[in-house]
């Protein structure tokens, strides 16, 4: 069994891969802390490599989801890590050896040579998109953007011959939302659902019209002006958690893949 590991902003996801299908995908907040009372415990703790609580906490997590799968550490064959946050990388890989007893990859610029992908700027790009890249590539062979409804909304554009031509990124739906209840003092945090319409009755209505049906408009204009730089040959295709949050936009895509991400994970730990 092949087990990837996606570790985001906000979420990681945890995809176990057996006879061509994602048997299990398990999901959890990336941090329990701030990221500097991360290293404020780290140092605290003598602990280079991860934060003990942090660490006991991935390992009960897989431990308790494996039993409910009845599925033995040892099925366990190949792990590969995708992760953007610094602060949670050293954690995932300590714990996850220790776990399985297994080295795990770790997604970064030192293995894009093995891909059968061109990395433009290989430092300044997130592996999880270096692998919504990969997964596309290999899936279409043609001129593809990749929208993923993550923290963050990454338009991330793959050409036929496999070279990431660009990337484009906006704050994610949740972000939006949560910057609005944040930063002002009578708007409330409200559900990421489909309005009826553009003009809102109420402050949840109102909140829901700007953000859902604003970034409906964002994400075909992106995708539109995309495909003019791209001489119009450019197909669009939907991934992240919050992708079923705009089901209006469904028609503009060739697919939804809601495991896209995970899929690219794991052909990286096919030709590493």
């Amino acid at each position: 069994m092949f087990l990837a590991v996606d570790a985001g902003n906000s979420n990681t996801v945890f995809g176990l891969y057996d006879q061509q299908q994602w048997r299990h995908v398990w999901r959890t907040r990336s941090l329990l802390e701030e990221p500097m009372a991360f290293h404020l415990t780290d140092r605290i703790a003598g602990d280079s490599d991860a934060v003990p609580a942090e660490r006991d906490r991935y390992e009960r997590l897989l431990r308790l989801w494996l039993l409910e799968a009845n599925i033995p550490v040892t099925a366990i064959q190949s792990i590969v890590i995708s992760s953007v946050v610094p602060e949670l990388t050293p954690t995932l890989r300590t714990t996850l050896a220790r776990l399985f007893n297994l080295e795990p990859i770790v997604v970064g610029p030192a293995i894009y040579p093995a891909l059968p992908l061109q990395v433009l700027r290989p430092y300044a790009i997130g592996t999880d998109l270096v692998a919504n890249a990969l997964a596309a590539h290999l899936r279409y062979q043609k001129n593809c953007v990749v929208v993923d409804f993550g923290t963050a909304l990454t338009f991330t554009t793959v050409t036929a011959e496999g070279q990431i031509a660009g990337v484009a990124i906006a704050p994610g739906l949740k972000t939006a939302v949560r910057s609005l209840f944040s930063n002002t003092a009578q708007l409330p945090e409200v559900p990421l659902v489909m309005p009826e319409s553009a003009l809102g009755t109420s402050t949840a209505h109102a909140i829901q019209a700007g953000v859902i049906l604003g970034y409906e408009g964002l994400v075909r204009s992106l995708i539109s002006r995309i495909r003019t730089e791209m001489n119009g040959d450019c197909l669009a295709v939907a991934t992240g958690g919050m992708v079923s949050a705009i089901p209006s936009l469904y028609p503009d895509y060739v697919e939804v893949v809601p495991h896209l991400t995970l899929d690219g994970i794991r052909e990286i730990g096919l030709r590493v």
